[in-house]
């Protein structure tokens, strides 16, 4: 393609926005090509921050998807730590936080979402800390080497991660859950019943039906711990306070500028926005599935990293819907939970594996059609599972309970 006068910019450096750069130059875009990113570090992966970068790794390159060298090397233009704080559609251009405004033909929103804040009073939200950037972790390992007692607040994907490596780490670790289940949107009743058990042999204490009401300094604590009274009223002292309890699209850019947003900014099968010169990619995003015939907004790496190619794909004129089945992946001890569609609505529930050997999976069908299969150390039928999903296929559930049974054979039948 010929260079284009003001080329792509894009707004956010996390999988989805790094996605669009690499995708667009491997696909041959030879136009000018932008990416602006409030973090000052190269874009990188932030699943491992919780887990590896946590517990072995204080080297943040290693995080990073490529070095310095290839941007240069790719003329892609960085505008790292520096935050877009407005869109002027009518010129086509971004404003930055310093008031340089870049021009653009297309603009790729790719600004994720941010930590859901606990409700703490104000001289006391210093001392809640949470998960999102190197930043944020290399304040908790440094807060981690003098203390023993942690308390996280939820219980979704990235509080039971962060339990998980504090525990290999040595520390008590304390959960308080709103909920009366871990991981109580991701999983069936029964699979959240089995990860409890894992988390609480291994000595993890979870209150169920628990939110922070009041925090403050333990004075009897020379090192700065804190006093956390929960709403039935008990008081627990901690070392550390982590809040882990979801996470909000970032919105704002785009609702400023009179973008549709729903829980999302709303956009269609090529991942453009109501302005078709802006489209948007990755955890922010709000978007019609058509294997699941339903608006979803997916937080996961997955999800990022396919909008993202198909923005590419059609900014170089390919059309290309997004209909990938979703799939996640957690790890949490030596446990590898992959799960592939999504459960809801299931109303049959079939074994695959003996649970107490750690290996197994379930799964979950409605009616006589599977959608969607979480699986435990069993890497084979998670890869079977996306390719059954995404091909429509089901195995008979009477069959594929045993062991014996390839779920792959279903595909070529």
């Amino acid at each position: 393609m010929a260079p284009l006068e003001r080329g792509v910019v894009i707004v956010g450096g996390g999988h989805a926005g790094y996605q669009c750069v690499e995708s667009l130059r491997r696909g041959g875009y030879a136009g000018r090509l932008t990416l602006v990113d409030a973090d000052g570090q190269l874009p990188y992966h932030k699943p491992p921050l919780s887990k590896d970068y946590l517990q072995h790794d204080a080297d943040p390159a290693r995080l990073h998807f490529r070095p310095a060298a290839f941007y240069d090397q790719e003329a892609v233009d960085l505008r790292l730590g520096r935050r877009a704080v407005a869109i002027e559609r009518r010129g086509r251009s971004v404003v930055l936080d310093d008031g340089e405004s870049l021009r653009y033909d297309q603009l790729v929103l790719a600004t994720g979402s941010r930590a859901r804040p606990l409700s703490v009073s104000r001289e006391r939200v210093a001392d809640v800390h949470v998960i999102k950037t190197i930043a944020d972790i290399d304040r908790i390992r440094a807060r981690l080497q003098s203390v023993h007692d942690v308390t996280v607040v939820g219980s979704g994907f990235t509080a039971m991660e962060f339990a998980a490596t504090a525990t290999l780490l040595g520390k008590s670790v304390r959960v308080l859950a709103r909920g009366q289940r871990v991981l109580a949107q991701a999983l069936p009743a029964c699979l959240s019943a089995w990860l409890l058990e894992e988390h609480r042999r291994r000595g993890v204490q979870v209150l169920f039906g628990r939110t922070v009401e009041r925090v403050e300094l333990d004075e009897s604590d020379t090192t700065g711990g804190l006093r956390v009274t929960d709403s039935s009223g008990a008081a627990h002292r901690t070392g550390l306070l982590v809040a882990a309890i979801g996470a909000e699209p970032e919105t704002g850019l785009a609702a400023a500028a009179g973008l549709e947003c729903e829980d999302g900014i709303v956009v269609d099968a090529y991942c453009r926005t109501s302005d078709p010169a802006i489209y948007a990619a990755g955890d922010a995003v709000r978007f019609f599935h058509p294997l699941l015939q339903r608006q979803l907004r997916l937080e996961s790496v997955q999800n990022a990293l396919g909008q993202a190619k198909t923005i590419a794909a059609h900014l170089l004129g390919r059309s290309e819907v997004y209909d990938a089945v979703p799939w996640f992946w957690s790890d949490q001890y030596d446990l590898k939970l992959q799960m592939a569609g999504l459960h809801e609505g299931f109303d049959r529930l079939v074994w695959r594996g003996d649970p107490a050997s750690r290996r197994f999976s379930v799964l979950l069908y409605r009616k006589s059609r599977l959608i969607a299969v979480h699986s435990v150390n069993r890497p084979g039928d998670h890869m079977a599972a996306r390719k059954l999903l995404a091909a429509g296929v089901s195995p008979p559930a009477e069959q594929a309970g045993d062991e014996r049974y390839r779920l792959a054979d279903a595909l070529a039948a």
